[in-house]
């Protein structure tokens, strides 16, 4: 479904240390909306969901919603570490296009719901 490459496992890993809760997971999806139609988003959670995909990735627990997963299979979540435009990234080979700054993308199919960068 999605991988994750070291850095970014490696920075998951501190990140949810930092959580200090026992069931936490990184939730990762899309919704509709940005300037390419559907953006990418992550936080952590809980909670599993029904219709949720839930899997582990070197000791990290992921999930994934059901419409998410439709726009994310395949996709990569890579970190890097940089003073400028650093941070985790969503390499996805769904999108047809993304917008320049990398927090949304259309599949060919979502472009009705795009708005101007700002």
């Amino acid at each position: 479904m999605i991988t994750i490459t070291e850095p970014a496992a490696s920075e998951l890993r501190r990140l949810v240390a930092d959580q200090d809760r026992d069931r936490v997971a990184l939730r990762v999806f899309v919704s509709p909306g940005g300037c390419s139609g559907m953006s990418y988003g992550m936080a952590f959670d809980d909670e599993e969901q029904e219709g949720d995909e839930t899997f582990v990735h070197d000791g990290l627990r992921i999930r994934v919603d059901e419409m998410s997963a439709m726009y994310l299979g395949g996709s990569e979540i890579d970190f890097a570490d940089q003073l400028m435009g650093g941070g985790f990234s969503i390499h996805n080979p769904n999108a047809v296009k993304s917008c320049a700054c990398g927090h949304s993308f259309d599949t060919g199919s979502d472009s009705e719901t795009a708005r101007s960068c700002s």
